[in-house]
């Protein structure tokens, strides 16, 4: 379990405000009292915990990010961070459930979608009385978007849908997918659209749900199309801008990939803390080791460093600037330095850590996707790579 509130005000690099503080003793004293006593559970069977989700939705997390004219709570990023980061440090299930639905699913609607359309569902998701997913990954088209299948046939008024989509974050629960579709092939990556398809339309479906090896309490799965006929008012955006939009979304859905980091690798290292200071050996706690101790505090000081990446590329998310750049930093950063602690957190608890009984384990299993998902950390470094490269021209 996390440290307590009063010995970690310092993880900020700003001093909170009393709302933000309020956010995270509310989020955090929920996560103890309703998501810890089930972890294990939920991680053996892959239960998806709709109840904790709803309840969550209550709570205004499943909107967080959106104006509250469109139902949502009328927070930044910043708060957002703080609640992925609290959730997480917990469970990253729960954290990337919240995520995708903020992040992809609804954010998509809300950046493209026309005013109809946000009024339509917005509200709907918001409130968390509906949940969204995000289809853009294909089986054979992950890191290259525009080698997508699924097509988009435009016949009248109407676009039928063919194909599948896989690896989608609340496939199986969701009541609205965002999907990325090919409507014009000729054209790569300015060919690719955008719809809205509800849970329900004749032809589509969720499929295989995916046996993973960590987050196993967050919902993946496939999306599948045969003939699916949606309304040409499904279309978001302008036919042909889905993948323009979609790199917009996944702006901001790495900071909260970062933030999702950010509360795994935390939740590693408090566990790796309390077992140091218990576990004894050679007639003293393993924390009095000087080895132990520029172990843990390497753990730290990386941890907080990819924090003050992604509180920047969050501060900047709120003012309205652009963040290619910041949030691809704070997504590999976060990622990879996460993936460390949960590593070396292990090593802490020794055999323990690779015993179920201990938390260790957990944390080691659940890490690994956040260098994956939402553009892998080979993925990061050409975005990071091409927007320095931008600002430094050549001048040959």
């Amino acid at each position: 379990m996390s440290l307590d509130l009063e010995t970690d005000v310092n993880l900020y690099p700003f001093v909170l405000t009393e709302d933000q503080e309020h956010l995270r003793r509310e989020i955090r004293a929920f996560a103890a009292r309703e998501i810890a006593p089930n972890v294990m559970a939920w991680d053996e069977t892959s239960e998806f915990p709709l109840a904790a989700v709803k309840k969550l939705g209550t709570m205004g997390l499943l909107g967080i990010i959106f104006p509250q004219e469109y139902g949502g709570a009328g927070l930044g990023y910043v708060d957002y961070v703080l609640a992925i980061e609290e959730l997480s440090a917990v469970d990253g299930s729960l954290g990337l459930t919240v995520a995708a639905h903020n992040s992809l699913g609804t954010n998509h609607i809300f950046l493209a979608g026309n005013e109809q359309q946000k009024r339509k569902y917005v509200p709907l998701l918001a409130s968390g009385e509906w949940l969204a997913a995000w289809g853009l990954t294909e089986p054979g088209s992950g890191s290259d978007a525009g080698s997508a299948r699924t097509v988009a046939v435009k016949k009248g008024d109407r676009y039928v849908l063919n194909g599948n989509k896989t690896f989608i974050t609340n496939g199986h629960y969701a009541d609205v997918a965002v999907v990325i579709a090919v409507t014009d092939k000729s054209k790569g990556t300015h060919g690719l659209s955008a719809f809205v398809v509800e849970k329900g339309t004749p032809g589509f479906r969720p499929g295989k749900k995916e046996n993973k090896l960590g987050l196993r309490a967050s919902d993946t799965s496939e999306l599948i199309f045969e003939d699916c006929e949606i309304p040409g008012e499904n279309l978001l955006g302008a036919e042909g801008e889905g993948f323009i939009d979609a790199m917009r979304v996944l702006d901001g859905g790495r900071i909260s990939i970062a933030a999702l980091s950010l509360g795994i690798g935390r939740g590693a290292l408090d566990a790796a803390l309390k077992y140091v200071k218990e576990r004894r050996q050679f007639g003293k706690a393993i924390a009095e080791f000087q080895g132990i101790q520029w172990k843990l505090a390497d753990m730290a000081t990386e941890l907080d460093a990819a924090r003050l990446l992604t509180q920047r590329a969050a501060v900047l998310k709120d003012a309205g600037r652009k963040i290619t750049r910041e949030s691809a930093m704070a997504k590999l950063m976060a990622s990879e330095v996460a993936v460390r602690i949960c590593n070396d957190a292990v090593q802490l608890f020794g055999g323990y850590g690779f015993i179920k009984d201990y938390p260790a384990e957990k944390f080691y299993r659940d890490v690994k996707l956040c260098t994956i998902g939402e553009g892998t950390s080979e993925i990061q470094r050409m975005v990071i790579a091409r927007e320095i490269l931008k600002v430094y021209p050549s001048r040959g």
